[in-house]
């Protein structure tokens, strides 16, 4: 359907629908003009993957939400949209987003400045847990940040290492680098991992959710950045009390973020004393992928890019020395 064909009532101010909208603009279509939205007292959540699930949960009477894309998706043609749903907000509910990102006035405080009288701004974390993934990095090539390696696109330290190795010339064999993983290091990777969610917690002076790692599940991180229902429902409903609104139980019907689930390392199980098997494999949109084949693809992929695995030597420093990868 065309979006000029659309019947939705015109409002003051509303931009108007994008022409010939495809799938995508009417995915979001309150936001694009294509469908009704919250007549008064919106609440707009921004922020990556995790704000779209986290907004699910809030959505209800009392937080009546409009779905928008992710922050690191829109486009100069989305700024009118977003101004106007902004304007129009009882509640924003934000990630840190730096000012001017992706040279757009899409930072957190910037957003906020377009708020009414009385809007109200509720800051949450962007959640990076890794003590349950502790292999797992994300790494952007410095020749362009946009690229991701195939097949899933997290990095896996050990993989990482291989690649430098191969690239120097050093002798790996043909199992590679891996099984240099212990309780220990499990522990170690945990720990920081939590410690640097508290301190962003802490300087962005977000809600606090780092506590609800402190002895991790797999169904709270199905990766290293993806979490379960569980944890946004915590989210949601830290996100309420800040707002002095009450419990609010919404059951989407769905697993959330559920697109990839990482391998299960036994080491992770030990040190957590958890009760699930140890697996070999990832899951890609609910297909098993080995873990050899994600190794073998993304050693391809480092040859052909050397500057991301210099870029995770550096970034993944101290990760790379707790494992002994150093």
């Amino acid at each position: 359907m065309s979006a000029s064909s659309s019947s939705v009532p015109s409002r003051a101010g509303r931009p108007a629908p994008p022409v010939d909208a495809d799938a995508r603009s009417h995915h979001y279509g309150a936001f694009y003009s294509l469908a009704d939205g919250p007549e008064a007292d919106a609440t707009v959540v921004v922020g990556n993957c995790q704000a779209e699930s986290l907004r699910v949960m809030l959505d209800g009477p009392a937080l009546a939400t409009v779905r928008i894309p992710a922050v690191h998706e829109l486009t100069v043609d989305d700024l009118p949209y977003l101004r106007y749903w902004l304007e129009r907000a009882a509640v924003l509910v934000s990630q840190p987003v730096r000012a001017d990102y992706h040279g757009m006035p899409l930072g957190t405080a910037q957003l906020a400045s377009l708020l009414p009288a009385g809007g109200r701004l509720v800051r949450v974390p962007v959640l990076r847990v890794a003590g349950l993934y502790p292999t797992h990095a994300i790494v952007r090539p410095p020749s362009d940040l946009s690229l991701v390696p195939p097949v899933v696109e997290y990095h896996d330290l050990r993989v990482l290492a291989e690649a430098a190795a191969r690239l120097d010339g050093r002798a790996v064999g043909p199992t590679g680098l891996a099984g240099r993983l212990d309780v220990a290091a499990v522990h170690a990777v945990a720990d920081e991992s939590l410690e640097q969610l508290r301190r962003r917690e802490a300087a962005n002076e977000t809600v606090v959710l780092s506590d609800l790692f402190l002895r991790p599940l797999f169904d709270q991180m199905r990766t290293l950045n993806h979490p379960g229902n569980s944890v946004f429902a915590a989210a949601a409903g830290r996100v309420r009390a800040v707002l002095g609104l009450p419990e609010h139980v919404v059951d989407p019907g769905r697993p959330l973020l559920d697109r990839v689930h990482a391998p299960r390392e036994a080491a992770v199980i030990e040190a957590f004393g958890l009760s699930d098997e140890a697996t070999d494999h990832w899951v890609v949109d609910g297909a098993v992928v080995p873990v050899e084949q994600v190794r073998e693809a993304h050693l391809d992929w480092y040859a052909a890019h050397p500057d991301a695995v210099a870029a995770g030597l550096v970034r993944h420093a101290g990760a790379l020395a707790t494992l002994g990868l150093a």
